[in-house]
């Protein structure tokens, strides 16, 4: 069995899981805006997290990373800033994300490309 290349994929894995659920665990599933968000964005964020375990590229990684920064500013580009838990589940989650994913890109050596000096992957 292949060793796991980033601890930090399978925490963003329970990450995008955690964003399809907590709508209901946060209480406010009444608001469509803001549930087809965190939805649609952790859906997609277990497929990257899942891509980057099964098979490590650093695009997997920016993209984990662009999902972050989009649930960061998701409440103030979708109008539901004024309701505080999905404005919370959103911003500490995506920094949470980018986080993690700016962690893998400025640590693992075979990525270190992606800030200029070679070609990634």
């Amino acid at each position: 069995m292949k060793q796991m290349k980033h601890w930090q994929d399978p925490v963003n894995a329970l990450l995008g899981i955690w964003l399809v659920l907590s709508p209901w665990v946060l209480d406010f599933q009444g608001n469509l805006t803001a549930v087809t968000n965190v939805v649609i964005v952790g859906l997609l964020l277990v497929a990257a997290a899942l891509g980057a375990i099964f098979l490590p590229r650093a695009w997997e990684e920016w993209t984990e990373g662009a999902l972050g920064l989009w649930l960061v500013v998701s409440p103030w580009a979708l109008g539901f800033r004024t309701l505080e838990s999905a404005r919370v589940d959103a911003l500490a989650t995506g920094a949470v994300v980018m986080v993690l994913a700016l962690w893998v890109l400025m640590t693992d050596k075979d990525y270190a490309g992606w800030m200029g000096g070679g070609a990634a992957q």
